[in-house]
């Protein structure tokens, strides 16, 4: 991800890692995606539901922080899913037999980029860019 990145405009969203979490990332970025202007929230929603789930799931413990701010350098709107995890994303192959995994997949043919920020011992950063 490019180095010049704008703050994010307002507070993140702190979520306990449950069954809860995906649908309130989900109004958060709904909100934030109006308040940047978007016209469709459907790939940030999915955006934020997979990454959302994957840390609830994968990770299950710590806190999960979710950041929606406009890049600074493109008309971008990034995406952030912050979690305690160290395992990094993996996007599995296609599999039309697979009743889950598909998730990272269809986000990554969704999205302009994504990429994991390490944070060292204390977890990763999770993002994605789309469009405006």
């Amino acid at each position: 991800m490019p180095a010049v990145l704008l703050a994010p405009e307002s507070p993140p969203l702190v979520l306990e890692p449950s069954d809860q979490a995906p649908a309130k990332a989900r109004c958060y970025l709904t909100e934030r995606f109006h308040e940047l202007g978007h016209d469709d929230d459907f790939v940030g929603r999915l955006v934020v539901t997979e990454l959302v789930t994957n840390s609830y799931k994968h990770v299950g413990v710590g806190r999960i922080v979710v950041r929606v701010f406009p890049d600074g350098c493109k008309p971008l709107t990034v995406i952030e899913v912050e979690d305690e995890g160290t395992a990094l994303p993996v996007v599995r192959d296609e599999d039309g037999d697979a009743e889950s995994g598909r998730g990272l997949l269809l986000m990554t043919q969704m999205v302009h980029d994504w990429g994991v920020r390490r944070l060292g011992k204390d977890g990763k950063i999770v993002w994605a860019r789309c469009a405006r």
